[in-house]
């Protein structure tokens, strides 16, 4: 079991009164005192990426001790006010670890959209890229009834004004190659619903996030919105291959 730096958890630190490992669901209970938006499987998923190793109990269950506490607690602050990625978190840990005096790495500078949760309430809202429907079919280099096809089966979707936002532009480009292998759009629906399912359950976890009073938390959604996005369309990509595998 690894050390966990000092100036840890807080009030989140003590894993119980006598200093005994405890379990998941304690832990939960003690980082939400200062982390409100953390889930079981927020925990379990810092597990799997190495940033905290609980002791198991022989019939599997987790057992954290207070040096773990500290430790999830210090990566959660580290995203949360520096948005820092769990590689460099990691890295900055386990060199203190070493005994190693090294200063925290700079602050992640957040994108455009990732600053928008930190501007002041009354601020106007930044307007998202868009694209016209000109544009859109001169970068794809479909023509009109393409496009008009691609929207009838929910692909391509306009806003209300008839503009598209910029992701409009790969989404028509992946539709036309896969044409050219013989799929049509009524092909590609189940594609559509299961990325509509995917978003939804991405939405279910920063929800929280976004509803809460903190900026700082608000513009974390941002960030874990897209980390989860990322990990959806590797383990998409994976469950295909697996399938393709067996089937081949």
């Amino acid at each position: 079991m690894r050390d966990t730096p000092k100036g840890g958890a807080g009030s989140a630190g003590a894993a119980s009164s006598d200093g005994k490992p405890v379990s998941i669901g304690t832990v939960l209970t003690q980082l939400r005192e200062e982390f409100p938006e953390v889930t079981i499987s927020k925990i379990r998923f810092l597990e799997a990426e190495g940033l905290v190793e609980p002791k198991r109990t022989p019939s599997g269950y987790r057992k954290f001790t207070q040096a773990d506490v500290e430790r999830l607690a210090a990566v959660l602050r580290m995203q949360r006010d520096h948005y820092l990625p769990l590689k460099v978190i990691r890295e900055h840990l386990d060199a203190l670890e070493r005994g190693e005096q090294v200063p925290l790495p700079a602050p992640a500078t957040p994108s455009r959209d990732l600053v928008e949760g930190v501007r002041d309430p009354g601020a106007e809202r930044p307007t998202a890229a868009r694209i016209g429907r000109a544009e859109l079919l001169a970068a794809t280099d479909v023509d009109e009834a393409a496009l008009a096809d691609w929207e009838s089966y929910g692909l391509i979707v306009p806003h209300a004004d008839g503009g598209y936002d910029i992701e409009a532009v790969t989404v028509a480009k992946l539709v036309a190659d896969l044409g050219r292998f013989g799929l049509e759009p009524r092909h590609l629906r189940a594609v559509k619903a299961a990325a509509e399912r995917e978003a939804g359950l991405v939405e279910q976890v920063v929800a929280p996030l976004r509803r809460h009073r903190n900026p700082q938390t608000r513009a974390h959604a941002e960030a874990t919105a897209r980390e989860l996005a990322t990990l959806s369309v590797r383990l998409h990509a994976a469950l295909v291959q697996s399938a393709l595998r067996v089937r081949l």
